[in-house]
């Protein structure tokens, strides 16, 4: 019995720091993988993009002439397709 109370008194300061490595390792990495996942998930360029074509848009719709019209088709005086 003395024996293996010997082996774990020599064993349990090893145990305790490899356990200690082994928790902040882990925990290094989560962070990681978080920050990872949340740069991923920030949409920066495709806001713009957004922004860019909602602008584009609007600038379109506020000229005077329509898309149709610009095909060539009849319209009216609101730029609506005329019927007939």
């Amino acid at each position: 019995m003395q024996d293996i109370s010997d082996l774990i008194k020599e064993a349990k300061p090893l145990y305790w720091a490899r356990k200690k490595r082994n928790n902040r390792i882990k925990a290094g990495l989560a962070a990681l993988a978080c920050a990872f996942l949340l740069f991923a998930f920030i949409p920066e360029k495709q806001t713009s993009e957004l922004y860019y074509y909602w602008d584009l848009g609007y600038t379109e719709a506020s000229n005077t002439t329509t898309y149709v019209e610009n095909l060539g088709l009849p319209v009216d005086d609101y730029g609506l397709l005329l019927v007939g």
